[in-house]
């Protein structure tokens, strides 16, 4: 997993609430368990359906940031999700809110997600409907940062200390378990139990003993 930089991107406006895991990645088209192909089918349904859907627009190709609103990746657990997200090259999502579920698996996936108020999400999301807006994050500084020409304006966010960890250094679960092997090994080591008594002449003459009469 790679390590989590700040990004600086267009933001992608997706004005949706309760987007749902199927709207995501339609369900026909997770055929494989590999996470490769998934990003060309991101939101699939809603492309085909709506011709002025953000994706269809080339001004947001190459956009690394998606806005949008409440809820969003609720419905079914499918890690299929996540992989269709960052195989369209969107490295964070920035809503008023996530599903559980959807939220862990990001956060197993190096996905980045940005809760952000809902005033801050309904003012970006109108402005990005006729103008562009470009933001920053910096994960390890934990805020987000609206650029207009020379104005800015910063909304910091919450994030788990132990998940900001990780993706800062790039760790998934198994990967942060490895990182700790050392202080691992040492526990074991202090801890071992030793099964068989210690050695004594005594003891060695009672074998001996015990040898000879077999």
């Amino acid at each position: 997993m790679k390590k989590f930089r700040p990004i600086s991107s267009k933001v992608i406006p997706l004005p949706k609430n309760d987007v749902d895991t199927d709207q995501i990645i339609p369900a026909q088209y997770l055929t494989s368990t590999s996470r490769e192909g998934y990003g060309e089918n991101l939101f699939r349904r809603l492309k085909d359906t709506e011709p002025d859907f953000p994706l269809n627009q080339p001004r947001f190709h190459g956009a690394e940031i998606l806005l949008t609103g409440y809820n969003f990746g609720c419905g079914s657990s499918r890690e299929h999700a996540v992989w269709a997200i960052q195989g369209a090259g969107i490295e964070a999502v920035v809503a008023e809110s996530f599903a559980d579920i959807f939220a862990n698996n990001c956060a197993k996936n190096g996905m980045l997600l940005v809760t952000l108020q809902k005033n801050i999400i309904e003012r970006l999301l109108k402005r990005a409907e006729t103008q562009d807006v470009y933001v920053t994050i910096d994960l390890e500084k934990q805020v987000v940062t609206v650029n207009e020409g020379l104005a800015t304006e910063k909304h910091y966010f919450e994030y788990d200390p132990f998940r900001k960890h990780c993706l800062l250094n790039g760790l998934d679960d198994i990967n942060y378990i490895l990182s700790h092997d050392k202080e691992i090994s040492d526990y074991r080591e202090r801890n071992e139990k030793t099964w068989s008594a210690p050695s004594t002449k005594k003891n060695d003459r009672a074998l001996a003993i015990a040898g000879t009469k077999n």
